[in-house]
């Protein structure tokens, strides 16, 4: 939906009207299937638990700033699957958060982004700020971040987790462009 809004803006075209169109289409009937009546977002239509994944078209704009359901999708990921400041992907099952795998160091950053884009400075800097001091000492980044154990997990170094550091770093800049 961000992208093809982002296309409906920049392009001049005729068919930039259908994109528009296309994308608030797919909002209605995502939000349709999706949405709780909590008022959050839900993974998918048949399950409504958590996932880091979430946040990501609270990111990149796919909801405006005032829609509710955006802060209250953040709370709930937030509630469900961070510990320590840390953000984990998904629950897995029964276990405790770190059992199965760590936390996911994008998904800190995508929360930031999604705070940023929801104008909550102090929460976007507070994840932003937690999940970069996850690096380990050559200022490398793995996957993911075990909690309790204060250490690196999983594949390092990690291009994704270094790419959503950087997105995240220049949209907190304050720079209006970025």
């Amino acid at each position: 939906m961000a992208g093809l809004r982002a296309a409906a803006r920049e392009v001049r075209d005729p068919a930039a009207r259908d994109w528009d169109d296309l994308a608030d289409t797919i909002l209605r009937e995502t939000r349709r299937r999706c949405l709780t009546c909590q008022g959050h977002w839900s993974r998918a239509e048949d399950d409504e638990g958590p996932e880091a994944a979430l946040l990501l078209p609270l990111a990149r704009g796919c909801l405006p700033p005032d829609d509710p359901s955006g802060p209250l999708t953040r709370r709930f990921v937030e509630a469900r699957l961070s510990e320590d400041g840390y953000l984990y992907r998904f629950g897995h099952g029964d276990q405790p958060l770190g059992e199965a795998e760590g936390a996911f160091l994008l998904c800190g950053f995508m929360m930031a982004l999604a705070a940023h884009h929801q104008r909550d400075a102090v929460s976007a800097f507070r994840w932003c700020e937690r999940t970069r001091a996850a690096c380990g000492p050559p200022g490398l980044f793995a996957e993911e971040y075990d909690v309790r154990q204060r250490r690196l997990r999983g594949n390092l170094p990690q291009a994704f987790g270094h790419a959503q550091l950087l997105e995240a770093a220049v949209r907190l800049s304050g720079d209006p462009d970025a």
